[in-house]
């Protein structure tokens, strides 16, 4: 006897059509007001160049470099600032997501679901594998960040021998310079915007006692 329900069920009960996640596009493409009114579910969703980029679920190792890093942040940062993991930022016609936001506290505990990048003064993207991932945070997402002006970009390499290996540039004119870099088993040292220092081998692997 099948538990399957009878054809004239499915007649009487049809199922739910499913849910448009992306407004109707453009052919000039989505606009920031589009990527503001995509609804709440969960996926990691950017606007980058008129086109929506959704992003899988992080591999663990990026997960877990994410949370160290903003707890390591988090206890140096000064009381005006805030520090968090993926949060929406407009960015020109572009909105971007960082792996983690240094931002104003005003402006991260203020409850919009987003904030503009005046009020950010760095970002921190982990390379993720993939060329597709290696290009965005290698090419196409630092010029957008440095053309917003904000001061500090961050990159987090969790691939090669001596990984991770952190990046510091400062924006500089219209484009970021390299102020400081690091490997596993070196120390890093940032002074803007706000003093830290850490061994990047801290960021993966197991954690030491």
């Amino acid at each position: 006897m099948s538990a399957l329900p009878s054809e004239g069920w499915l007649i009487e009960h049809p199922l739910p059509k499913p849910a448009r996640l992306f407004p109707q596009a453009r052919a000039t493409g989505y606009t920031v007001d589009d990527w503001l009114k995509l609804p709440q579910t969960g996926e990691r969703i950017e606007l980058i160049d008129g086109s929506l980029v959704v992003h899988g679920v992080p591999a663990p190792n990026h997960a877990i470099c994410a949370k160290r890093l903003v707890r390591l942040l988090d206890d140096a940062r000064p009381d005006d600032l805030e520090v968090a993991e993926a949060v929406g930022i407009v960015v020109g016609d572009d909105g971007l997501i960082p792996d983690v936001v240094i931002a104003d506290a005003d402006a991260m505990v203020s409850g919009f679901p987003e904030i503009s990048f005046p009020e950010v003064v760095a970002v921190v993207e982990i390379v993720s594998p993939g060329v597709g991932s290696r290009k965005r945070d290698y090419e196409i997402k630092p010029p957008k960040y440095a053309a917003a002006g904000i001061p500090t970009f961050i990159r987090v390499d969790l691939e090669g021998k001596s990984a991770p290996r952190v990046e510091v540039f400062q924006l500089r004119g219209l484009a970021y310079k390299l102020d400081a870099m690091a490997e596993a088993g070196e120390v890093l040292t940032i002074t803007t915007p706000f003093h830290v220092s850490f061994d990047p081998a801290i960021l993966a692997g197991r954690r030491k006692s």
